[in-house]
């Protein structure tokens, strides 16, 4: 989808991986618009897309913060601890928006487990912020920081969320290893496969088990 050349490919290319996962694993629709974050640039740099994939339109490329605990101009640290005031990486889907002590927001219910279903609970939303602003990162060498939110300009933060709300997706990429190996929505057809043929492996062993002992049986 080259509407955002910008975009790095793989991040891209795994964001509509995890999309189209997503919806065959929990037996719904695919969304219509897909959030990209990509957390490996620095908050100094536009890293948030909004596609609308059924358009085949890029709707918003923004500068977004990540949380003060998961770095300064670059994102390091990533968590789902309550806390922590880390972002979160992983898959999302959005529910309704609401208006807050950071106006309107946008919740967001973290769909992998360990890596960003506290979301909810910690109060992980899309909101907009001051701090997100382009022209005094310049000064200062970064975005100013959430406490693990993606807020964005509040310039384009109701529009942003609009283009959002009501089950879409929002995918937040790193390069973290122990992530990308374990995430169920990334790379998952590998996965199935390999789940698949152990499931195969041990209902065999199984059948192998029950043979033997029927022959035992008949000694």
């Amino acid at each position: 989808m080259r509407l955002a050349p910008e975009v790095n490919p793989r991040v891209l290319s795994l964001a509509l991986e995890a999309r189209d996962c997503a919806a065959k694993n929990l037996s719904q629709a695919l969304s219509p618009r897909l959030a990209v974050i990509d957390y490996s640039l620095p908050s100094t740099e536009r890293r948030l897309w909004v596609f609308d994939i059924a358009a085949r339109k890029l709707l918003f490329a923004e500068h977004v913060a990540h949380g003060q605990g998961t770095g300064e101009n670059f994102a390091r640290d990533f968590s789902n601890r309550d806390g922590s005031h880390q972002t979160s990486l992983g898959l999302f889907r959005t529910t309704e928006t609401y208006n807050g002590k950071n106006g309107y927001s946008l919740k967001m219910q973290g769909l992998e487990p360990g890596t960003n279903d506290a979301a909810m609970s910690r109060a992980i939303v899309m909101h907009g912020a001051p701090y997100v602003n382009p022209a005094a990162a310049k000064q200062q060498g970064r975005l100013g920081r959430s406490w693990g939110c993606p807020a964005v300009r509040p310039e384009v933060a109701q529009a942003v969320i609009d283009s959002l709300k009501n089950g879409q997706m929002i995918f937040a990429y790193y390069p973290d290893t122990n992530w990308l190996a374990h995430s169920p929505f990334i790379d998952c057809r590998r996965k199935e496969n390999i789940a698949a043929s152990r499931q195969n492996s041990k209902t065999s062993s199984i059948l192998t088990m029950s043979d033997l002992g029927s022959v035992q049986a008949t000694r």
